[in-house]
């Protein structure tokens, strides 16, 4: 009998340590994406080696710029981190002896996407890199009571101009119309009547 509890002990030991090991690998965040183009709110992490008081977070204004030690202003907007990062080098250089920089996108705030209508969480939602309409519909907890998932309107402003498109969701999930599916853009609004 005691052998038998030992055995559950034991495996209950291994399958803590199976738990806890996964933890960290389920936490972390998503890898970054090299192409995504820095825009305003956006908050930076510029790490500086070896120097302490350059390291900081930034968050860029809404001109597009932000402010750093020793260079003041420079414009973040539409670069990548690694453009940054090389500008930031490159000005520092007059400060500091071959300076290593490392510019990470910490909270991407200025690609956003808004739900509104009969959804469970409606609001506005960070736009992750090849979103879909499906998928936004799942960040934003799915359909609320009385919601009508066959006239889902997706709003997007683009150039001026306004353009209205529909989504189906009966549809698609019965595998009809699936490129109604479409890619997100920065300020897409879905509405769910």
């Amino acid at each position: 009998m005691a052998a038998k509890s030992y055995s559950k002990f034991v495996c209950l030991i291994v399958l803590l340590g199976l738990i806890v090991s996964a933890g960290p690998a389920v936490a972390q965040a998503p890898a970054q994406d090299s192409s995504y183009k820095i825009g305003p709110n956006d908050i930076l992490n510029i790490f500086v080696w070896k120097e302490a008081d350059l390291t900081r977070d930034v968050t860029v204004m809404p001109d597009g710029k932000i402010t750093y030690p020793l260079i003041g202003e420079i414009t973040a907007q539409g670069q990548t981190a690694s453009e940054l990062k090389k500008a930031i080098a490159d000005k520092l250089q007059s400060f500091v002896t071959a300076p290593e920089v490392t510019v990470i996108v910490k909270e991407s705030r200025s690609q956003v996407i808004y739900t509104i209508g009969k959804l469970t969480r409606p609001g506005p939602y960070a736009l992750a890199p090849g979103m879909t309409v499906m998928q936004a519909l799942s960040a934003a907890g799915g359909f609320a009571e009385w919601a009508d998932p066959k006239n889902i309107l997706i709003v997007r402003k683009e150039g001026g101009k306004e353009t209205h498109l529909r989504f189906n969701y009966k549809e698609f999930t019965s595998g009809e119309n699936l490129q109604q599916n479409i890619l997100l853009k920065p300020g897409d609004t879905i509405v769910v009547p």
